[in-house]
């Protein structure tokens, strides 16, 4: 049994299903994790050749965040971060998992988000991408979750469900912990029968499903309709537009059921990228957009961090209101149990925080003083950044795709690179050198993080 299935048991008693703090019955909550979206690549962020209708439809009906952080800036850690309401390296997961079976992941010693629900009497289903273990201990369904659909590596080609990354090239598509095969059969749209389906067996309860949409990471491959419709794009924005309106059509046919059933206005309904856009080959060298940020996926600028993300929740939560707050993807662990009324574990340590004030008010203060990230295992070799207010610091910076507005990092510059990002949004000019006092400050923030991670390490 996991270790914190144990720690659960001992606190059982107040954790027995709460009723949320806003009403009479425990919401739904349907956590939506895209993958590779840039920072601005929905209309409701001022994209202005992307047509998103559903993402907009959220945020009409819920708050739109401006600066809200990832995790971490590649897959793994930023899922682990998510589900366990920790920095990535705390939880484990410093770095991204393998994508071949047979190679552990987030430690089973971790508590989940879906098993803190799960211990409150929520059915809990997992769909689309894993990618934080490939053993049976560290897949889905010992992970906390009753239901799980998807592949447990990196990506998938949509339509044979291989991996044609890395070879050898290998199927990967499971339920519940079983290979299935489904050759010729469009991933997105089995995602969205699988959660029509889990949800109207599960209206009767409540429930909590993360929903991690495999797009728009390569390959991207994204339905005739959109290739027509973004067919005069420049390459390879075309392609990635297309995935992306493709994503949203999903989005949509699973609110239209929840509508159906008449689960909307119970259900808190999360939507949000879990990093920055891809750059690499494979996604033909970039299609996605950071707009005024520097960066994207795989490095600790603005772009490969601060995402798209919405949350909704008619007629409990603010709607058609926009959040400028620094808030981080670690946070939603703490707000989704305060929102559906559920007590963590006395003593359960998490370097998440509430952000229910900051929903509710656009007055409210962030709930962060300062903020790390921690790319890699080893602290003094890994990337790695420091927030304090409007200071950023960042450390073993690198970055593939440089704006034309910038220049080279210089050697000093990947070492320290420091930033005030309320008069240099873009990350253009390194303050380090004038102002050694703040990155001395930044610097011990960072040794007491590195310190607190070791200790959650270590637990």
């Amino acid at each position: 049994m996991k270790h914190t299935f144990l720690l659960i048991a001992l606190f059982v008693g107040s954790i027995a299903i709460g009723l949320s703090q806003r009403g009479d019955r425990s919401p739904n909550v349907v956590v939506i994790y895209t993958d590779d979206q840039g920072s601005i690549d929905a209309a409701c962020y001022g994209s202005s050749d992307l047509e998103t209708p559903n993402i907009d439809r959220l945020a009409k009906t819920g708050v739109r965040f401006t600066q809200m952080l990832a995790p971490s800036a590649i897959c793994s850690a930023s899922r682990a971060g998510l589900l366990t309401g920790k920095f990535p390296a705390a939880a484990g997961v410093p770095s991204n998992v393998s994508s071949s079976k047979g190679n552990s992941g987030m430690p089973t010693t971790e508590l989940t988000m879906a098993e803190l629900f799960k211990s409150s009497g929520y059915a809990t289903g997992h769909i689309g991408k894993w990618h934080l273990g490939y053993t049976p201990e560290t897949m889905p369904n010992q992970q906390g979750f009753d239901y799980s659909f998807g592949h447990m590596g990196g990506c998938i080609d949509n339509y044979s469900h291989f991996f044609y990354w890395n070879g050898p090239n290998r199927h990967d598509l499971w339920r519940n912990g079983e290979e299935i095969f489904k050759d010729g059969e469009y991933f997105g749209d089995m995602m969205v029968d699988e959660m029509k389906q889990y949800i109207s067996a599960q209206k009767g309860k409540p429930f909590f499903i993360y929903w991690a949409i495999n797009w728009p990471h390569y390959p991207l491959q994204g339905t005739s309709k959109w290739r027509e419709k973004y067919k005069d794009l420049p390459h390879p924005r075309d392609k990635y537009a297309t995935f992306v309106s493709t994503t949203d059509e999903l989005v949509g046919e699973v609110l239209d059921h929840l509508e159906s059933l008449n689960l909307r206005e119970n259900t808190i309904i999360l939507f949000q990228s879990d990093h920055g856009h891809s750059v690499e080959d494979r996604t033909f060298g970039g299609g996605g957009s950071a707009g005024p940020y520097r960066g994207h996926k795989g490095n600790l600028f603005e772009g490969g961090l601060r995402v798209p993300s919405v949350i909704s929740w008619p007629g409990q939560l603010p709607e058609g209101e926009v959040r400028d707050q620094l808030v981080c993807g670690i946070d939603w662990f703490p707000t989704f149990a305060e929102l559906a009324g559920i007590k963590i574990p006395e003593g359960h340590r998490i370097h998440g925080k509430s952000i229910s004030k900051v929903l509710d008010s656009a007055d409210a203060a962030s709930p962060h003083t300062d903020l790390y990230w921690q790319l890699g295992a080893n602290p003094d070799k890994a990337k790695w950044v420091v927030r304090e207010g409007n200071w950023k610091l960042l450390g073993n910076t690198s970055e593939n795709v440089r704006p034309v507005d910038t220049k080279q990092l210089t050697k000093d510059d990947k070492v320290h690179f420091l930033v005030d990002l309320s008069s240099d949004i873009g990350e253009t000019t390194n303050l380090a050198p004038e102002n050694p006092d703040v990155v001395e400050k930044l610097l011990k923030i960072k040794e007491r993080y590195v310190a607190d991670i070791e200790t959650h390490t270590l637990k």
